[in-house]
């Protein structure tokens, strides 16, 4: 299977140096972007699996939120490279699209998200959340076989041959706190905690298949 390839458009500094520390340390390409109209070029290339963006800096009415809803929704056929990519190899790939809402922003951004069925997560961020949230959608896009991870009590299992240096987890703790270090009110994370069950609640019922009752 190809390499994979992560595109991160974010103009915060951590934020960029924690997601491409966790994202390289499992093996794949990553570039980082500081604004949202430099990503067009990129995705046209067609290199990119996945890209994971800062909702701050989208106008979510505007044409590049358009176009990467437009893409992330749609199927892409993979070609073969014989016959100058012409033929194709009857698989199909799916550019996915992850948005980063930072939590203390706008409350309609998630809305939108749920209502177009686009994935999202919240800053600041939870390190296994995440992670489990990229590896779901690169394997939903066909990017990688399976999913190549899982969590058991806050431990990762290992389910591939690398496995996390301890020093990679301690970097990124700043941008990737544990639930227990984040600065909110009762109120602010009960309302986190609540968007989190609906959002899983959201999978799981996409993935039960339509019963016709007759």
């Amino acid at each position: 299977m190809k390499e994979v390839g992560i595109l991160i458009v974010d103009d915060d500094l951590a934020s960029q140096r924690a997601l491409k520390l966790v994202l390289d340390s499992e093996g794949w390409r990553v570039r980082i972007l500081g604004q949202a109209s430099e990503s067009m070029a990129e995705l046209a290339t067609g290199r990119w699996d996945l890209v994971i963006i800062n909702a701050a800096l989208l106008d979510m009415q505007g044409p590049i939120f358009m176009t990467l809803k437009e893409l992330a929704q749609a199927d892409m056929v993979a070609t073969d490279a014989t016959a100058g990519g012409a033929e194709t190899t009857g698989a199909r790939k799916r550019f996915r699209a992850l948005f980063l809402v930072p939590l203390m922003g706008s409350k309609d951004v998630p809305l939108i998200l749920e209502r177009e069925g686009l994935p999202y997560s919240f800053k600041p961020y939870h390190l296994h959340d995440f992670l489990q949230k990229v590896s779901d959608l690169l394997f939903e896009g066909g990017a990688i076989a399976e999913p190549i991870r899982s969590f058991d009590g806050g431990q990762r299992k290992k389910v591939r041959g690398d496995v996390r240096r301890s020093r990679d987890a301690h970097s990124s703790k700043k941008m990737f706190a544990s639930r227990e270090d984040y600065q909110m009110t009762e109120e602010e994370l009960a309302e986190f905690e609540r968007q989190e069950r609906e959002e899983a609640e959201r999978k799981k019922r996409a993935k039960q298949p339509n019963r016709d009752p007759f």
